[in-house]
């Protein structure tokens, strides 16, 4: 797909890779409404907002949109894909991108596992639902969502986070079969490479992260896998084997 000209939404997107992969749209030619709980207005305690965000793009030469938007509820997202095509007349690219999560496996109160869910594989279905007719009523659109090595690797503390992304990788496969006659692709980007955004550091203060990449390898990563052809979807590639197999989101230190 040609993002040059494209409408594009994408959630988590103040800070982090959603916000490198919301600019590196910009840069490709989208336009892109840009969704998250933080803006200038109600920051939250880690730094960026969806305005900043925005500010950036149009420094860019292309439009955006702020969409504040609490993805743990439901009628929030659905506004927010709403309002992104009532603002620019369609939407062409969905990146669900935003999550969170909280330390704890099994002893995790089931309240904060619910919210995870809610966020992290709830939100993007429900955007997804939103955003499709449109797309299949014009045989174009491609939808990208941004899973983890979580989703395979049983880390500690990390058991509700893992298994959303499980069920985000599943959601994709699944949805890209149905989807396919369509002409819409929807595929998963599974980050597997140490990447250096806000929250991952903040949430990670022990870790040496002397070889941690810039958040712009995984917003290279995503812009490669949107800018295939509709053939290619129900596919969930890892930062690792793209390096491997397409030479892309290479690491910055060897460039």
């Amino acid at each position: 797909m040609d993002v040059r000209g494209a409408v594009a939404l994408v959630t988590g997107a103040s800070r982090g890779v959603g916000r490198a992969i919301a600019l590196a749209l910009a840069d490709a030619g989208a336009d892109v409404a840009c969704a998250a709980r933080a803006t200038d207005v109600s920051p939250l305690k880690l730094p960026g907002t969806i305005d900043e965000t925005v500010r950036s793009i149009e420094q860019r030469g292309r439009h955006g949109l702020a969409i504040p938007t609490d993805l743990s509820k439901s009628d929030q997202v659905e506004a927010m894909v709403a309002r992104t095509i009532s603002t620019f007349g369609r939407l062409d690219v969905l990146v669900n991108n935003a999550a969170i999560t909280f330390p704890g496996d099994l002893e995790l109160p089931i309240k904060r596992w619910d919210l995870v869910m809610d966020v992290n594989l709830r939100a993007p279905l429900l955007a997804m639902k939103a955003a499709l007719p449109g797309m299949i009523a014009r045989r174009r659109g491609a939808i990208l969502n941004v899973s983890s090595a979580a989703a395979v690797l049983a880390v500690p503390g990390l058991l509700a986070y893992g298994v959303s992304k499980a069920g985000l990788e599943r959601l994709t496969s699944g949805a890209a079969e149905e989807l396919r006659v369509h002409g819409i692709a929807i595929n998963c980007l599974r980050i597997d490479v140490p990447l250096a955004s806000e929250g991952f550091v903040y949430n990670a203060p022990e870790l040496d992260k002397s070889d941690w990449q810039p958040t712009e390898v995984g917003a290279e990563a995503a812009l490669w896998m949107l800018g295939q052809p509709p053939g290619f979807s129900g596919q969930i590639k890892s930062l690792s084997e793209l390096r491997r197999e397409q030479g892309v989101a290479l690491e910055r230190a060897a460039r």
